[in-house]
């Protein structure tokens, strides 16, 4: 198949991937390939401003790697439309993205930037969302699958009003660090080596110390549906994977109007993973309804000696705390599959909490697990056809 390559492109880095995109798309290619730089094949590419992707186009990382660069303030990839108001209306949908990798193919967040939720658009700083290496907003047909990535400054993945998607075949290895007494940047999480194999889950104290703080995986959020995530591998300092309905600022600057909140269809499985606080989350709240989601296949690999305190839970469903809103109503969080779960270090194999109903919940087991952890939590769930088999 055709496609343009950056390398015959004039520019920055960034702008001769740009360039090589519109290029693609002028010559009706639909596809840009990224391949090793021409003249520096062991650098990787050096990305200052966003990569902008237009409909059925797909942009392949072949054996190379992408990185951020000191001190910017983007995202990475995301589709064309997402900040333009268009993007925020169904006549401005874009559909048929693809980013995939091939090889050793890498994007990463590269040195951190300082940019967190408490200082997100406050004092010249731009939001948090900028740090998403990879967002996209109002697609339907979105495919991302094959990559290796590193050190995300926040959420990796951010999907937001998305349907039809593929992610599939990610590999993340997130940074593990902490500030010390004195502010300085120390390995692991917590600083302290001797308090990283408790039993019990990180305290607050031991996360305001974290470098990059809720550096998820792979974030859906509200309207999210018809979603197949599967092959999901390595450590993050966070969630994994978080299907997260909320009400908040990020889902008030992409509201897709006259749009379904809803986070529906969702199939998860072949995760084996290690967190700071779960391998898969589910919170819907506000009146945002989360169902028909099937989780198959959650392994925890924390062993003794890692760098990383044990996680909250395998899986996590549901909350009685308030993130903003109210929590969910039972009929707000339906049909859910929970299965196959093993756990290794996390305080809990499966914990629900909240309201919910028509949950399953089956086989999970615990394997050398410290003492005190459970492998299914279910006392703080309240509602209808809750069962664990």
């Amino acid at each position: 198949m055709y496609c343009t390559d950056p390398n015959f492109f004039t520019g920055t880095d960034s702008k001769k991937i740009r360039a090589a995109v519109l290029e693609a798309e002028r010559l009706g290619l639909g596809m840009t390939v990224i391949s090793r730089k021409k003249d520096a094949p062991e650098e990787p590419w050096s990305i200052t401003e966003p990569i902008l992707l237009p409909s059925d186009f797909t942009l392949v990382i072949d054996n190379c790697t992408l990185r951020m660069a000191d001190g910017t303030f983007c995202n990475m990839i995301t589709n064309r439309n997402c900040r333009k108001a268009e993007g925020r209306t169904m006549e401005g949908r874009q559909r048929n993205i693809r980013v995939e990798g091939r090889g050793n193919a890498c994007i990463s967040g590269g040195e951190y930037n300082g940019l967190g939720e408490r200082n997100s658009g406050k004092n010249g700083m731009p939001e948090i969302w900028e740090n998403n290496l990879i967002l996209f907003t109002n697609v339907e047909g979105v495919t991302v699958q094959n990559l290796r990535i590193e050190n995300q400054r926040w959420w990796a993945l951010n999907f937001i009003h998305c349907a039809d998607g593929l992610v599939r075949d990610l590999r993340y290895m997130s940074e593990c660090t902490s500030f010390g007494e004195n502010g300085e940047v120390l390995e692991g999480i917590p600083a302290d080596p001797a308090r990283r194999d408790d039993a019990r889950p990180i305290t607050g104290e031991e996360y305001e110390a974290i470098r990059v703080k809720n550096a998820d995986g792979i974030d859906l959020r509200v309207g999210c549906h018809d979603f197949l995530i599967e092959n999901i591998y390595g450590f993050v300092e966070d969630d994994m994977i978080a299907l997260t309905g909320l009400n908040g600022k990020l889902e008030e600057t992409f509201r897709l109007e006259g749009a379904s909140t809803d986070m529906r269809n969702i199939t998860i499985r072949n995760v084996r993973a290690a967190s700071i606080c779960s391998l898969v989350r589910l919170l819907n709240q506000g009146g945002v309804k989360l169902y028909n989601i099937h989780i198959d296949g959650v392994t925890d690999i924390w062993q003794s000696g890692k760098l990383y305190r044990r996680s909250h839970g395998a899986v996590r469903l549901g909350d009685t705390h308030p993130y903003g809103k109210r929590p969910a109503f039972p009929e707000e969080t339906v049909n859910i599959t929970i299965e196959n779960v093993i756990s290794a270090g996390a305080q809990y194999g499966v914990n629900l909490s909240g309201g919910m109903t028509d949950v399953l919940v089956r086989n999970v087991r615990l394997w050398n697990a410290a003492p005190g952890v459970e492998a299914v939590k279910t006392d703080e769930a309240n509602g209808t056809g809750i069962r664990v088999e």
